[in-house]
């Protein structure tokens, strides 16, 4: 989570830096309310990027940690705290996980979750998918009302011969201002690393994907991965990776490098101009 806040924090950069290039130039200027719209909407994409990321770490966090179960093998090292609760019904194959955070909630990766994760899955050890799908009950994500469901395809082997986890999403948030918008994509994740090994700091994935976040007054944002974001669990920040964003004024390409582990990253607006970020 630490990389998804400072790369939202990267961006409230890049918003400003954006208008300033527009207003340095002959396009039409953006008064100051179109200005204060475009940073809100920033802040808010990213923080349901915040959500869909916590929502799928705890959905594969408690698959893998009943799939061991029910092979009888030592589980990855959990994420989750005690003040989660999960329940398991059990029918043959069939498998319905309730992930309950209480309706005092419990803090997850440094976020207050209320409500239930509630998904199935049907079992099957000889299979090369699974599909895990899952809704959301009652479900708050510090404060914000999250409504929807997603599905999860799990690939025991992908072409590289590594597990890949395809997340499709479809989710509502609201905030406690009445604020509201929608997300809808696709993100790939790629386990290139550290696979069963049992031990999280050797973890490392590869993220592709595109996905647009939608608000109630029409305004779109868009997201590719150009290059995979590789995630290194011991490293603060991406270590490596690009995405196409395009926003409402401005778009680019926000880049973190060929694979060091530090806060240096750029960002190529679509004019061509360079502007180098330090993330915090």
């Amino acid at each position: 989570m630490k990389k998804i806040n400072a790369l939202t924090k990267a961006l409230f950069i890049l918003v400003v830096l954006g208008l300033t290039f527009a207003s340095c130039s002959n396009e039409e200027s953006v008064d100051a309310t179109q200005q204060e719209q475009d940073t809100t909407e920033v802040a808010k994409a990213s923080e349901i990027d915040e959500i869909e990321a916590v929502l799928g770490d705890v959905i594969i966090d408690a698959y893998e940690g009943q799939e061991s179960d029910d092979l009888g093998r030592s589980a990855q090292q959990s994420g989750l705290p005690d003040c989660v609760t999960i329940t398991v019904v059990f029918q043959q194959n069939y498998r319905q996980i309730t992930v309950d955070f209480g309706t005092d909630g419990c803090m997850v990766h440094g976020h207050l979750l209320k409500g239930q994760i509630v998904f199935t899955y049907e079992r099957d050890p000889e299979a090369q998918q699974v599909m895990i799908d899952y809704s959301l009950i009652d479900f708050y994500f510090d404060a914000k009302n999250v409504i929807g469901s997603k599905t999860i395809l799990k690939q025991l082997s992908n072409a590289n011969g590594n597990p890949q986890f395809t997340h499709t999403l479809d989710l509502t948030v609201i905030w406690p201002n009445g604020a509201q918008a929608s997300r809808e994509g696709v993100k790939i994740r790629e386990w290139v690393e550290g696979f069963g090994s049992g031990i999280w700091s050797d973890n490392v994935f590869e993220i592709t994907g595109n996905w647009s976040t939608t608000f109630v007054n029409g305004n779109t944002h868009t997201y590719e991965v150009v290059i995979p974001l590789r995630r290194e669990v011991i490293c603060f920040y991406f270590v490596s990776g690009s995405i196409d964003i395009q926003r409402t004024n401005f778009g680019g390409t926000f880049d973190y490098g060929t694979g060091s582990c530090d806060n240096q990253a750029t960002f190529t607006f679509n004019n061509g101009n360079v502007v180098n970020v330090i993330l915090n």
